[in-house]
């Protein structure tokens, strides 16, 4: 059963332009211009409970636009979305107290305040019940391992601990819709991991049912079953990683270490992409010929130290596709 419907949703915004300099600023007092801005163009998918899903797309492409409505924050021009029986917008009090909202520029802890006090605010807003909040905090604590720094004040933590400090501020009243913008922006390597396997752990244990807009491929890759690209306001691909890719190409990358400097290799399917000293990578169609059949060739033609099949990087994908089918 689907948890979140969305049907032919389209945005018309009415912008206010003007000519610059002096005499444009006394034309655009008497008489204001406006240009019509097509956000959304008809714009529809349906989740099912507990999916983790990436709304990727270009800026611009309408990916906030479409948050903001399933959020209950904007009114559509036309269209329907339907979350767990509720309209977000006409529903939007009932509705803001199901889901969850995590900005990675954004928190919502207060910034004078210690940690708990944040926490406790947030169990006031929302109403929660003392054993539940109890509950949940105390597992968000464990998960996110905050005990340490709950007395700190919120300006004083690092950017990694006050984005594990906010998203337990948004699990708090037990949502089963999460919002993420960008959660990992700006975090080290380490935490960045920390935040996805916490991600990950949420939606598993919990069925949380997640959505995820990023520029951050790899936190695509490492999160999402399946992606839903939108560009200029419309759908432009709905499905897994590997039809995303199938739908823009079959190649495959060959990485070789060489033990020697010398590499001259030619076969159907086949081009150098790139040699840098003795590491070469060579792009082939595994239609034409197949990735064992390559590495054997090259495997009885040269000294190898080393090779691994890979392929194309997901943030290249997606910029073939918009260019593809969008039009970049």
């Amino acid at each position: 059963m689907s948890h979140i419907i969305v049907e032919d949703l389209r945005k018309t915004f009415f912008v206010s332009e003007r000519s610059s300099g002096f005499l444009g600023s006394i034309r655009g007092l008497v008489q204001r211009q406006t240009k019509e801005v097509q956000a959304l163009k008809g714009v529809s998918f349906s989740l099912k409970q507990g999916e983790l899903v990436g709304y990727i797309g270009p800026n611009g492409a309408g990916k906030s636009t479409t948050i903001k409505i399933l959020s209950g924050i904007l009114v559509p021009s036309s269209g329907t979305c339907v979350i767990s029986g509720r309209t977000p917008w006409k529903d939007r009090i009932q509705h803001v107290g199901r889901i969850g909202v995590v900005f990675g520029q954004r928190t919502q802890l207060w910034w004078d305040l210690p940690v708990m006090e944040s926490f406790e605010l947030l169990r006031d807003i929302y109403c929660v019940p003392q054993s539940e909040y109890s509950q949940t905090c105390e597992e968000m604590i464990d998960l996110l391992d905050l005990k340490s720094f709950l007395s700190t004040p919120v300006r004083q933590l690092s950017l990694g601990q006050r984005m594990r400090c906010d998203f337990a501020a948004a699990m708090l009243h037990r949502p089963d819709i999460l919002f993420l913008d960008e959660p990992t922006i700006g975090l080290d390597a380490v935490s960045k991991l920390a935040v996805r396997k916490f991600i990950k752990s949420l939606n598993q244990t919990h069925q949380v049912t997640t959505i995820l807009t990023t520029h951050d491929m790899d936190d695509i890759e490492a999160l999402c079953d399946r992606v839903i690209i939108i560009g200029d306001g419309k759908i432009l691909c709905d499905g897994s990683l590997t039809t995303l890719r199938s739908q823009v190409s079959s190649r495959r990358y060959l990485r070789i270490d060489l033990k020697t400097d010398e590499f001259q290799f030619a076969a159907a399917g086949v081009s150098l992409l790139s040699q840098e000293g003795r590491t070469v990578t060579l792009a082939f169609n595994p239609i034409e010929i197949s990735a064992a059949s390559l590495i054997r060739q090259i495997t009885a033609d040269f000294e190898i130290e080393d090779l691994f099949v890979e392929n194309p990087p997901i943030e290249e994908i997606v910029a073939e596709l918009y260019a593809k089918v969008g039009g970049a």
